[in-house]
């Protein structure tokens, strides 16, 4: 029986930390909810034996929606001409990180969209003030494809970690879900230029994205094996109503959430954040995250005026909400599954 056949794969993957695509493609194609409770089982029990009961908290400041690519699926592409622009200015950024440190954030991620605008020398002066005036906390950048040479100027000035996420490790998958002049290839080149500079850098992909089969989600998973990421971000896909794809099927949350159980099993150590795009597509998803073996929350503490502007995809959660509001219900929430939230940077155990 199926089932029984998949508990063996989830105890093997748990056991060996690997499988082969044969069978992940078996598990993903067949597995059931009586398997991703199972999974989820096993994964919450290999995060506590890293972490404890404890989730790491990351203070998200969204700082331009401005993007010079055109990404068939993202809200924020280049020609989504109904959008409105905006870029935070360097005061905005520090503001944003002095109200996160008083709700005892104690990591911060500057996020956007690819916009010439922020070059090396700005970036450079907007990381060096914060990583003085907050010195105990870490600082993720996640800001795209740049330059080996960028990417080390701002890990020299204090950048810790960096997130960029690969979307699909298929070559073909790649293309039909990005323009001509972005290129897999390039991708993974700035992934390994990042680690090798010294980030602790993250890759993921959306989970349910156009043309996704369970083949594709198995190369996922074998390039994060091979990879080895600080950190992961995956969550479900999410249609925008200004791009090509305004049309298609959302991701389902289970999925996500299977995923994310067999990435724990296969990479104990990692920082894995329940997404927002997860607590969107279901209520409780972030919850359901944390119980699937997830161990970071990222609250918004992007200013409401342009955090209602970065709309990756609809009906994102969060853009109208007080930041300290949202923080205490996290914690609220988080308690109430059994974890607790710590003011710490939540850094990868090395």
């Amino acid at each position: 029986m199926n089932y029984l056949k998949n508990t063996k794969l989830i105890d093997k993957l748990e056991k060996t930390r690997i499988l082969s695509t044969k069978e992940f493609v078996s598990l993903l194609s067949t597995y059931t909810d009586v398997d991703r409770a199972y999974a989820a089982h096993r994964a919450s029990g290999v995060s506590k034996a890293t972490f404890g009961n404890t989730i790491f908290l990351r203070g998200l400041i969204e700082i331009t929606n401005y993007c010079k690519s055109n990404c068939f699926y993202c809200g924020i592409r280049r020609e989504n001409f109904l959008i409105q622009r905006y870029r935070l200015s360097e005061e905005e950024i520090m503001s944003c990180c002095e109200y996160g440190y008083k709700l005892g954030l104690r990591t911060f991620v500057l996020q956007g969209g690819e916009d010439e605008y922020f070059t090396d020398k700005i970036l450079l002066k907007i990381i060096k003030g914060i990583k003085n005036s907050f010195s105990d906390c870490a600082l993720t950048l996640s800001l795209g494809e740049k330059t080996r040479e960028s990417y080390q100027k701002l890990f020299d000035a204090g950048a810790d970690r960096y997130l960029l996420r690969h979307e699909t490790a298929n070559p073909m998958h790649y293309t039909k879900l990005h323009p001509v002049e972005l290129n897999l290839n390039n991708r993974k080149l700035c992934l390994f230029n990042l680690k090798e500079i010294g980030y602790q850098t993250g890759c993921g992909m959306m989970v349910g994205s156009p043309f996704q089969t369970v083949e594709n989600l198995a190369e996922d998973l074998l390039f994060i094996k091979k990879f080895n990421p600080a950190m992961i971000g995956i969550g479900p896909f999410i249609p925008h109503k200004d791009t090509i794809f305004h049309d298609q099927k959302a991701g389902i949350p289970e999925d996500t959430l299977f995923l994310l159980s067999l990435i724990r099993l296969m990479l104990p150590k990692v920082l894995l954040p329940a997404t927002t795009a997860l607590g969107t597509i279901s209520d409780d998803g972030r919850e359901l995250g944390i119980l699937a073996g997830a161990n970071v929350i990222m609250p918004n503490l992007t200013p409401v005026e342009a955090r209602k502007n970065y709309l990756l995809y609809d009906n994102k959660i969060g853009t109208t909400n007080d930041t300290s509001e949202d923080t205490r219900l996290i914690k609220e929430k988080v308690k109430n599954i059994g974890y607790k939230v710590v003011d710490d940077r939540g850094d990868y155990p090395e």
